[in-house]
C-alpha cells in the first residue's frame, strides 16, 4: 500500500451547535489519485478547507509530508506543497493568463521587495524565467494560447483550467480539485480524467478530488470516500462504493419494500 503524502486524523469541525464533520480519518496516497464524495450538505467542502487551513478543526489533526500543518495558515500550507482550486473560480479578471500564473510564483521567487523595485538584473533575470515557466504551464493544461488574454475573457472550461495551471505553479506535492469539472460540457469532462492523470503522471503529484459528476469520479479515481451528514459512511474501489447500501440510500433516500 502507498504511503500517505496527506493525513487527516479525526478530524471533527463544529459551528455553534453544528457539526459540519464528525470524526472524519482521511488520507491521500503518494502518487494516488482519490475523490471525496457525498451529498450536498455532507461535509466535503469543510473538511477540504480543513486540509487547505481555511478552517481550524475543532479537534484533530492534519499531517503533510510528516509535519503536523494543522495550525499552519493557508499561504503557509500551500508554500509547503498543498495546492488546490475552488468551486467558485478565483481568477484576478482584469490580468492575463500569463499574469495570474506568474502571481502564484511569487511565493518561490527569491528577490525581495527592494530588488524588484530597483529592477536588479537578478530580479529580471527571475521575471523572465516566471513568464518562460508561465507560458510552459499554460501550454501544459491546453490553454497556451490564451497567455495574453484576460482572464475574465476565457471560456469557462479555460478558466478552469487556467485555475489548475495556477496551482501547479506552485510546484506542489498535493493537489486539491474542488469540483473541477462544474461547467464543463460532457466532452470537456470526458477529457478531464485524461487530463488529471497526465498531471499526476507528468507533475509527479497526489490528487484529492471533490466532484458531483458521478461518471467523472468512477472513471478518474482509485479509491473513493463518501460522506454523509458530516459521517464518513464508505471507502473503497469505485466498484465497490456503487454497490454499498449505505451510499445508495445516502444519494437516492432510503428505499423500502413498500416502495417508499
Amino acid at each position: 500500500m502507498a504511503k500517505s503524502v496527506l493525513q487527516a486524523d479525526n478530524i471533527s469541525v463544529k459551528f455553534g451547535g453544528l457539526v459540519a464533520v464528525d470524526d472524519v480519518s482521511f488520507d491521500i496516497p503518494t502518487g494516488g489519485v482519490v475523490s471525496l464524495i457525498g451529498p450536498n450538505g455532507a461535509g466535503k467542502t469543510t473538511f477540504f478547507n480543513v486540509l487547505t487551513g481555511l478552517y481550524k478543526p475543532t479537534s484533530g489533526t492534519v499531517t503533510f509530508d510528516n509535519k503536523d500543518i494543522t495550525a499552519k495558515p493557508p499561504h503557509k500550507i500551500a508554500q509547503a506543497g498543498v495546492a488546490r482550486t475552488f468551486q467558485n473560480i478565483r481568477l484576478f479578471g482584469l490580468m492575463t493568463a500569463e499574469e495570474n500564473v506568474m502571481v502564484a510564483m511569487h511565493s518561490h521567487l527569491k528577490s525581495g521587495i527592494i530588488s524588484t523595485i530597483l529592477g536588479t538584473k537578478k530580479q529580471r533575470a527571475e521575471e523572465s524565467e516566471s513568464k518562460k515557466t508561465a507560458r510552459e504551464l499554460l501550454t501544459f493544461v491546453g490553454i497556451g494560447n490564451t497567455a495574453d488574454q484576460f482572464a475574465r475573457n476565457l471560456s469557462y472550461g479555460d478558466q478552469r483550467r487556467l485555475e489548475v495551471a495556477r496551482a501547479l505553479a506552485l510546484k506542489p506535492k498535493v493537489l486539491l480539485l474542488d469540483e473541477p469539472t462544474a461547467g464543463m460540457n460532457p466532452q470537456e469532462s470526458k477529457t478531464f480524467v485524461d487530463f488529471v492523470y497526465r498531471v499526476r503522471d507528468e507533475k509527479d503529484v497526489s490528487i484529492l478530488l471533490i466532484e458531483h459528476d458521478m461518471s467523472v469520479v468512477m472513471k478518474v479515481s482509485e479509491r473513493i470516500t463518501v460522506l454523509d451528514r458530516g459521517q464518513k459512511i464508505a471507502e473503497g474501489t469505485p466498484d465497490e462504493i456503487k454497490s454499498n447500501k449505505r451510499v445508495i440510500e445516502a444519494y437516492l433516500g432510503k428505499s423500502s419494500e413498500s416502495g417508499k
